[in-house]
């Protein structure tokens, strides 16, 4: 395995050769930057990479060698010795289409060796954990399902997702990797401490919560929010739900909000809520947050001999990075640390993020977590 990377942050580099990521001869292209990046380098690499699997989404954060940036475009390439890469893709009609969406890219991966699935979606008009519900109703238990929502720094507009067909605004997209010779470990972690009274899901509706304790749903929120609530949906990143069962005791999920209907009262979350559970709200401090993403590093560490290449995507939301500000950076350092050379990290800050829980294989979708999916190859004859 061979990873190699380049980070465009002047559309001057537009005009330059892709030659350092071309050294690798890559079967997989990943591509995390801003919707105006992604167009502008969607067709360049569609004719220095025509036989590459071509993946990527637009964010509201990229992560990479040189840390955090904004407003730039990761481009990673990837060459795998003995591990075969599959990609589809599909079209996502509506929030209700999600499942059926999951569904139908399960189906396009053939099953024969499948180890894992990298899905990106777009970011706001979908219910990521009903994606993942498709998916699962189709992919055997033991395929590991990681990746994302696209996002759009925090502006909850528009999200874009990369295939190989272009760059889409209303689509989810999947690369299944094959073989045995794939290693890979994953973690996550989060850092959040609720606070306040738990409150009971009267009414709600997969992934749009209608009413807690009898009351409209924004109504209650905005009173928490006080002077925040103006700054509705954006705000409500800062102030995410820890979803509890029935009986209070502790499901592990965070869901953060999407979008606000002030006619119905109602938030839609990026992903469901349990119905009859509680939800209570959370804050978070700097500290706290970067102990969860070294949490998440040391759940996703390989052991591999030196001098064998290795990827690292995390996946962070990007509630995270507004709570950091201007030290959104330690999060990602924290991880470096942990894996320390050998390892090539990229990623971006997401509306959503897919993977197991740490030491689990069942496939979540989280929100305001920090997720890492760590991914090598076994040297030949190991």
């Amino acid at each position: 395995m061979h990873v190699v990377q380049t980070v465009f942050r002047d559309e001057s580099q537009l005009t330059q050769d892709f030659s350092l990521l071309q050294s690798c001869s890559p079967q997989l292209l990943l591509v995390f930057g801003s919707g105006r990046w992604l167009k502008k380098l969607m067709q360049p690499l569609a004719d220095g990479f025509s036989q590459a699997v071509r993946l990527g989404c637009s964010t509201a954060g990229e992560i990479s060698k040189l840390g955090v940036t904004a407003g730039s475009c990761v481009v990673t390439a990837i060459h795998f010795d003995a591990t075969e890469v599959h990609s589809a893709s599909t079209a996502l009609s509506s929030m209700e289409d999600s499942c059926a969406a999951g569904m139908r890219l399960a189906t396009q991966m053939p099953a024969p060796g499948l180890r894992a699935v990298l899905v990106l979606g777009q970011g706001l008009a979908i219910n990521g954990s009903a994606l993942i519900t498709g998916l699962n109703q189709v992919l055997a238990p033991s395929v590991l399902i990681f990746g994302g929502l696209a996002g759009d720094d925090a502006a909850f507009m528009e999200t874009w997702v990369l295939d190989n067909a272009g760059v889409h605004n209303n689509r989810v997209t999947c690369v299944g990797l094959y073989g045995e010779a794939l290693a890979l470990a994953h973690g996550t972690g989060g850092g959040w401490e609720p606070f306040g009274p738990a409150r009971k899901v009267t009414r709600s509706m997969n992934n749009v919560l209608f009413e807690l304790d009898g009351e409209p749903a924004l109504d209650v929120y905005r009173r928490y929010l006080g002077e925040h609530a103006a700054n509705l949906p954006a705000s409500g990143l800062l102030f995410p739900f820890d979803m509890l069962a029935s009986d209070q005791s502790e499901v592990g999920l965070i869901r953060t909000i999407l979008a606000v209907d002030k006619v119905q009262g109602s938030l839609t979350l990026a992903g469901e809520i349990e119905p009859g559970g509680y939800l209570r709200l959370m804050h978070a401090s700097t500290n706290a947050l970067v102990d969860g993403a070294e949490a998440a590093a040391h759940g996703a560490s390989i052991a591999l001999a030196s001098g064998h290449h290795k990827l690292a995507l995390l996946v962070s939301c990007v509630g995270r990075k507004l709570v950091m500000g201007g030290r959104v950076e330690e999060e990602v350092e924290a991880v470096a640390d942990v894996f320390q050379t050998g390892s090539v990290l990229t990623g971006f800050y997401s509306y959503g993020e897919i993977s197991p829980f740490t030491g689990d294989t069942a496939c979540k979708l989280h929100n305001q977590t920090m997720t890492i999916t760590h991914l090598a190859e076994r040297p030949q004859g190991a």
